[in-house]
């Protein structure tokens, strides 16, 4: 068993992909935003449906950073229930440690619904309802970093759990990917996990959640999130690449090229943080964990699901080595 160099620490989750026709579906724009239309009442064909056990922020996370070659732990929860085996067998197949994935007797794992529509998805998510604890960590098992993201909200008390371990372990470093109930949760509730977060990854309209500064102005975003505790911070904007504010200044990266369309989107947000958190881990600054991130990213779309266009580091130097002249972080 390797040595754990990062412990990833959130929800894991089985997906069920539903490839719909696209012309049995339609996106629309309503005064809440875009919404995807089905037929009511009626049944509706679709393509095709692939089941993807082990998902998750987290778990991609892990996943991740076990292809880069790291020692890679997930503390997590499932149900004592098929799925749930099938989760921890499938964190087994992808070289991640499961020694901290706490199996709960009588309830169900988490199982999601991914209605893929084009190079889109729409998910319908429901998070069971787990005791969370802290996992005893022994002192050959202390990681150099944690990796936390999306997490139920019936988890609230457990952010104090892991605060009060960090407090414990100065040495640990804390990469910070927040999720949907945490940014619901709000930066006063969670203000000791940012103060303590070395590294934090979230994108545009998330920052604003979080952060509260101007959506149009990028350096207000950053002042406003820095201020509230974290060393690092970067912000991922879709088309127009991302955006990363440190010690070392503030930079601009466009998005690796894409050999082709974009099959289907799930998990590029997740490669591109848990890439620049691997880039960092092995050494690299902010301008070189800036131009892996992306590369993880597009390969990701390339696959169903999120984890299967994970590239090790040998393919990431290869294709890093292939980019074109423009591909490089510029100052802001």
């Amino acid at each position: 068993m390797k040595t754990l160099d990062v412990l990833s620490v959130g929800d894991i989750v089985t997906d069920a992909f539903i490839k719909l026709l696209d012309n049995e579906g339609q996106v629309i724009q309503t005064e809440k935003g875009l919404r995807l239309s089905l037929p009511f009442a009626t049944k509706v064909p679709f393509d095709h449906a692939e089941v993807i056990e082990a998902v998750g922020n987290s778990a991609n996370a892990a996943v991740c950073f076990a292809r880069l070659g790291f020692g890679s732990g997930l503390v997590a929860n499932v149900g004592s229930d098929k799925y749930g085996r099938d989760m921890i067998d499938a964190l087994h197949d992808n070289e991640v440690d499961s020694r901290f994935v706490r199996i709960n007797p009588h309830k169900i794992s988490n199982y999601h619904y991914v209605l893929w529509y084009k190079d889109e998805r729409t998910i319908l998510i429901k998070h069971e309802e787990y005791e969370y604890y802290w996992p005893h960590l022994r002192p050959n098992e202390i990681p150099q970093w944690l990796y936390f993201s999306s997490i139920s909200k019936n988890a609230i008390d457990f952010h104090d759990d892991v605060a009060d371990w960090l407090e414990k372990h100065p040495e640990v470093k804390l990469a910070f990917q927040p999720g949907t109930f945490q940014m619901q949760a709000g930066a006063k509730r969670l203000e000791r996990i940012y103060k303590q977060t070395e590294v934090l990854l979230l994108n545009r309209e998330e920052a604003v959640v979080v952060g509260g500064g101007k959506h149009e102005d990028v350096n207000n975003l950053f002042d406003h999130l820095h201020a509230l505790g974290p060393k690092i911070v970067v912000i991922t904007d879709g088309p127009r690449g991302a955006y990363a504010s440190g010690p070392e200044g503030r930079y601009q990266m466009p998005n690796y090229p894409d050999p082709k369309p974009p099959f289907e989107r799930t998990g590029a947000g997740d490669a591109f943080s848990a890439t620049f958190v691997g880039a960092l881990m092995k050494g690299s600054n902010i301008e070189g964990a800036l131009q892996w991130a992306p590369i993880n990213a597009m390969s990701v779309v390339q696959q169903v699901g999120a984890q299967r266009g994970l590239l090790t580091e040998h393919q990431l130097a290869h294709l890093l080595k292939e980019a074109p002249q423009w591909y490089h972080p510029k100052r802001l």
